[in-house]
């Protein structure tokens, strides 16, 4: 059977759903990060700390990840990357008051790579405060069936890998990820897929060389550039894309160049790993 096959009945609605934006998850993304505190509006992607998902213990699958969900596709042997994205804020989201987010699926295709077929979804996001649409937040995500005896030997790209370009960025951050940034970020987004803080399973059942890196943790990185360093401009729109994996241990260089908007994640070669344009 085709992945095709398997969605022939499968048309989530629109969700909704609510949450009060406390500082509590801010703040402790702010010590993970050795960053300042966010303060007023909320920067992007700081929305993914909020309106989180706490299934029951016995509702999730040997991988960490929900056996089930809203907008989980119904496929056998279901892995999940994270693609890229986009995000626009009309107006920023205020800290201390509640929130609104509506979700809902607005595009499934199925794709054949390099590595087999891939299923490609995106996830619309809405948040409201006060009946005022604040922010569309567009999540791209990739989805493949693969049997746990046939883990992937070596971490499958998403996009073509692209080598890094060196245009002289204006901002530039150096680090290594670590196991407790991993551990910390993922108890900060309630992910508990298993490749971000469990090695033994993300190297003999996955077959990845190392614990993966959160794509989501590498777009609060980028976005972080023009926080930091351009801390009176706001920052409004965000679009992201994921080109290759990176692991815990491997050195990154993320830069920004201001004039262009244009961020980037390379690693010690040189090579990009993720993109981000600001605006």
């Amino acid at each position: 059977m085709t992945l095709s096959d398997y969605l022939r009945d499968w048309h989530p609605g629109a969700v909704t759903s609510e949450d009060i934006l406390s500082p509590g998850p801010a703040a402790a993304l702010a010590a993970v990060l050795d960053a300042p505190p966010s303060g007023e509006p909320l920067p992007l992607p700081w929305q993914w700390l909020y309106f989180l998902e706490w299934p029951a213990q016995d509702r999730l699958g040997i991988d960490g990840h929900p056996a089930e969900g809203h907008f989980l596709p119904p496929i056998p042997h279901r892995r999940r990357m994270f693609a890229g994205g986009r995000m626009r804020a009309r107006r920023g989201l205020e800290m201390g008051r509640p929130a609104v987010r509506t979700a809902e699926l607005t595009a499934v295709t199925p794709k054949e790579g390099r590595s087999g077929e891939m299923l490609f979804v995106t996830v619309r996001y809405e948040y409201r405060q006060g009946g005022e649409l604040r922010l569309v937040d567009e999540q791209d995500l990739v989805y493949r069936s693969d049997p746990p005896s046939q883990g992937s030997a070596s971490a499958p790209a998403v996009a073509d890998e692209t080598p890094g370009a060196d245009d002289g960025a204006g901002w530039r951050l150096s680090m290594t990820a670590t196991p407790p940034l991993l551990f910390r970020f993922s108890a900060l987004t309630a992910n508990a897929h298993r490749i971000h803080y469990d090695l033994p399973y993300c190297t003999d059942v996955e077959r990845y060389p190392g614990l993966v890196v959160h794509g989501p943790l590498l777009a609060v990185l980028m976005a972080e550039l023009p926080r930091r360093y351009a801390p009176g401009r706001r920052i409004t729109g965000l679009t992201y894309r994921l080109r290759r994996p990176v692991f815990a241990g491997e050195p990154i260089v993320i830069t920004g160049a201001p004039e262009s908007g244009q961020l980037t994640v390379q690693d010690a070669a040189g090579q990009l790993r993720a993109e981000a344009h600001f605006t």
